[in-house]
Formats: C-alpha cells, sequence, structure tokens
C-alpha cells in the first residue's frame, strides 16, 4: 500500500538505509474478540508498519471503525478503544509510508458502503497501475478520500456491474498489475486474496472455530491459532459461517515471491512458503562466509536484522560470534534533534561500540543490506573508534541495484549506493577494509536452490538485478511524460 506517486523517492526515514515492508494485514472470522485478537495480531507485525494501525469490526449488524496513528500497542490496547470494536470479525492494517507526513485519511483498513452491504479492505503490497486506474476512475466520476493506491480497489469493486460480492472482487482485481495480498469484511465473509504472482505474503489460521488471515506466522502464534497453510499465488478465500472456500480465478502463473521477505522484512520466528525466515538467514550466513571469507578475530552482527546471519557466518568460518555492537531498543523515530552536533550523534543514539570486545581485534560486521550507505558509514566508523584493528563487512544480500515497486520504500535508483559505485568503491566510501555481498546464486542456495535460474527465477529479486515479473504501467507513463518534458524544453 503505497500513498502519492508510488514512483517518488523515499524520504529519509532511518537515514534511508534500510528498506521498509510498508503494511501487515490480519483478518479473523467467528471469534467473539475479534477486535481484541485483532489488536494482538497486529502487534506481531509490528515491525512490517510502525507507523499507523486500523481496525474495522463488525457484529452481524453494525460496522465499526478505529485508526489510529502510533503504534498498535500505544493505541489498540485501551478498553475504551477495544470496547467500540465490538463483534465477531475483523480485518486490521498496520502502515509504513513512503514520502510525506502519514495523515489519517490514508491509514487503514479503507471501509465503503456499497449497494450490497458495507466492506473493509487492508492491502499489502502496490500496485503499479493504481495511477493510471485512478485517472481513468476520477474521469468516470468516482471521488476519492484518500491518496492511496489501495482506495483504487474499493472504486473498482463498487463500479463492478457483477452481482455478488466475491464476483465484484475477482472483477476488481483482474484489472490491476503488480502486488497485493488483501484481507477484506462484508457483511457476511471475510476474503483472503494474493496477487497471481504471491508476491507478498499471506497465511490462513485456525483458532478454535474461528479461521484467521495474516501477513505471517508469527501473527498467528501470539494468539495461539494454528498455521493451516499459506495462500497459494492467485488464489482467494472466502470465509464465511459454512467454512472456507478456495477459488482460483486469475489463472496459473509462475510464483515469484518476494526474496526479501527471508533477508529483512518477515520476522525471523515465522515461517513463510514453507520456509523458516530465522533458518534462511542463517543459511544464508552460511553461503557467504563461504563465498566471501576473511581472516579476522570476531564476527558481529549489525542489529538486529543481521543477527542469524551472523551467526550462520560464524559457524561457517569458524570465527567466535560476539555482540560487539549494542542496540538501544527504546529510541522512537521522534527523537529530537535540535542541532547539528546532536544529529551526528543520531547512530549512537541506537547502536553503540562494545569497547571491550573490540579493542585491537580484526572484525567482521554483518548487516542485511546496503541502501544508501550513510548508516554503514557511522558503523564502520564506530568500530575505528572502539579500536577495531581492521573492519570488514558482509552482506547478507546481494547488492541493492534497483527500487520496488511491490510495496516497498525504496529510495530512486540514483541514490541507491550500488547502482552508482563498484563493490570496491563502496568499500573505500564506507571506510571499510573490505566489503563483499553474497552472490546471486548463494542467496538462491541458501533457499534450498541449485542456483539462480536466469531464464525462470523462483523469486521476485527485481531489487538486485531490475527484472521485474509484472508489468510497471505508472512508471512507464512517468517516464514518457519526463522525456516529452525534456525534449519541450529543448524545442
Amino acid at each position: 500500500m503505497l500513498t502519492t506517486n508510488p514512483f517518488a523517492a523515499a524520504d529519509d526515514h532511518d537515514d534511508g538505509d534500510h528498506l521498509h515492508d510498508e503494511c501487515g494485514v490480519f483478518g479473523i472470522f467467528g471469534a467473539p474478540d475479534a477486535a481484541a485478537l485483532t489488536a494482538l495480531g497486529l502487534h506481531a507485525l509490528q515491525h512490517r508498519g510502525q507507523e499507523a494501525a486500523g481496525i474495522v469490526a463488525f457484529d452481524g449488524e453494525h460496522y465499526a471503525s478505529d485508526r489510529r496513528l502510533g503504534h498498535v500497542a500505544d493505541k489498540f490496547t485501551r478498553p475504551d478503544v477495544l470496547d467500540r470494536l465490538q463483534g465477531h470479525a475483523a480485518v486490521g492494517h498496520v502502515r509504513y509510508s513512503t514520502s510525506g507526513d502519514t495523515i489519517l485519511r490514508n491509514v487503514q483498513p479503507l471501509y465503503a458502503d456499497l449497494a450490497g452491504g458495507g466492506i473493509a479492505i487492508a492491502h499489502n503490497g502496490n500496485l503499479t497501475n493504481a495511477m493510471t486506474l485512478r485517472e481513468e476512475l476520477v474521469r468516470s466520476g468516482s471521488i476519492f478520500q484518500s491518496t492511496s493506491d489501495s482506495e483504487t480497489i474499493l472504486h473498482l469493486i463498487a463500479t463492478s456491474r457483477r452481482t455478488r460480492v466475491a464476483d465484484r472482487f475477482v472483477d476488481a482485481l483482474r484489472n490491476v498489475e503488480g502486488a497485493f495480498s488483501i484481507t477484506a469484511l462484508t457483511n457476511k465473509k471475510l476474503i483472503g486474496v494474493r496477487d497471481p504472482m504471491g508476491i507478498r505474503p499471506l497465511v490462513l489460521g485456525k483458532l478454535g472455530d474461528a479461521w484467521v488471515l495474516a501477513s505471517e506466522t508469527c501473527a498467528l502464534d501470539i494468539i495461539d491459532a494454528e498455521f493451516v497453510r499459506d495462500l497459494d499465488p492467485g488464489e482467494m478465500v472466502i470465509i464465511t459461517e459454512d467454512g472456507v472456500q478456495s477459488l482460483k480465478p486469475f489463472g496459473p502463473q509462475k510464483s515469484r515471491f518476494c526474496v526479501f521477505e527471508y533477508i529483512y522484512f518477515a520476522r525471523p520466528d515465522s515461517v513463510l512458503e514453507g520456509r523458516s525466515v530465522y533458518q534462511a538467514r542463517r543459511r544464508i550466513g552460511e553461503e557467504l562466509a563461504m563465498e566471501k571469507s576473511v581472516e579476522a578475530d570476531l564476527v558481529i552482527p549489525v542489529p538486529d536484522s543481521g543477527v542469524p546471519a551472523a551467526i550462520g557466518y560464524a559457524a561457517a568460518s569458524n570465527i567466535p560470534f560476539e555482540l560487539g555492537i549494542i542496540r538501544n531498543h527504546y529510541v522512537g523515530r521522534s527523537f529530537i534533534e535540535p542541532t547539528q552536533e546532536i544529529r551526528n550523534l543520531r547512530v549512537k543514539l541506537k547502536h553503540n561500540a562494545n569497547k571491550a570486545m573490540i579493542e585491537g581485534k580484526r572484525v567482521i560486521l554483518v548487516d542485511d543490506s546496503i541502501v544508501r550507505g550513510t548508516t554503514s558509514i557511522k558503523i564502520v566508523s564506530m568500530m575505528r573508534d572502539a579500536g577495531a584493528a581492521e573492519v570488514h563487512m558482509r552482506i547478507a544480500a546481494p547488492p541493492t541495484t534497483d527500487p520496488c515497486f511491490y510495496g516497498v520504500d525504496t529510495p530512486e535508483k540514483a541514490k541507491l549506493l550500488a547502482s552508482q559505485m563498484s563493490v570496491e568503491d563502496m568499500a573505500k566510501h564506507i571506510g571499510a577494509d573490505s566489503l563483499a555481498f553474497i552472490s546471486m546464486d548463494g542467496l538462491y542456495r541458501a533457499m534450498g536452490e541449485p542456483g539462480r535460474n536466469d531464464e525462470d527465477p523462483t523469486f521476485c529479486d527485481a531489487c538486485f538485478t531490475g527484472e521485474y515479473p509484472s508489468a510497471l504501467t505508472d512508471k512507464a507513463r512517468a517516464g514518457k511524460a519526463a522525456q516529452l518534458s525534456l525534449l519541450a524544453e529543448s524545442a
């Protein structure tokens, strides 16, 4: 779920040096305390979106909605909030914005009254033709209340000429391109659907007689729900009092699940597409050690996302693993930075060197990715200041050379360090004695594949290859408009 122009540059959250998945979704049907369980599920998915959250509940007669800026635990654990969200069914959403301020009208789930009753939808992903569809809908009379591409889906459902809600849903989604995992609540149904390539995750669970949909299995764990299965790419499940109906309305396509879910986005205790996220990250570290070894005294993770890969690297290289960087988990993104001197110390708000372990040692830093390189510069400098004899950096992903258009907050290509520099130049830029990334084949081997089949890759890896698995209609239009503008200026 993106806001405004999905192809605009990301802002400088976290110095833009980590990619952010923008949404997490949750839905439950058939539970007396549906909203409270949804709040717990969203809390487990907080890592997927930390700026806003929302819940819509239904009690058989009325919908109740509450959407708030901030963290789930701060906003949705108070009795006065949950008491207003009564019902046996609910959908929820956590959100991370891409550019500009987070505003309440963009917070999901989005709700609308249609001819056949109410509907609330929560969406993880990004429609790569949302701007094109939006313009067509506006020309035909639609009135948009948000800048979210998720609202486009609501308008497509509303304008469909089909009769049944499920048919209107399918009719709407056949018009869209890109990535979507959606939970939707109607008067009688909870609906879950994944795009035909299955780029974003969505899992099905069971809690007693209730059915649950969630972005990750960790959201099932927190409410003691049983994991049933992943939804297949292109699958729609319709959950009613009679049980679960499965449909495959979009026709067969090759699965292209986002490989970065395993590298960074998903919580390490989740299991997605049959793979433990933690074990996948540890195997990435093992492959990285076998490919890019270097003599050193310590392997140090850049917390927290680099920890499993660093454990794997240390085990495969027989180099001791140590916590050479300590993270402060109690620093919010709104910390006041009144002067340039304080801004320059920002990295120390989150990370501090464990000097007693580092001084005089040759250290290997393991991190999940390098985006702009700003954080890497500060971390390497921190190691130098702590007395490290050598600082080598190893990255548990191939170089990030291209932006994502499928629901991930990514800087434009010109601001991605790996798209502008060689690995050697990047090492000099961040101040490391050496820098190395896992290879594409190494990444695929860590996923249990023999390597990357360039003709038929298993995953969406466009951020490393620039090979996008679907049309990018809005990007093409934006590029053409920019070319025409340049021609006009030069005429």
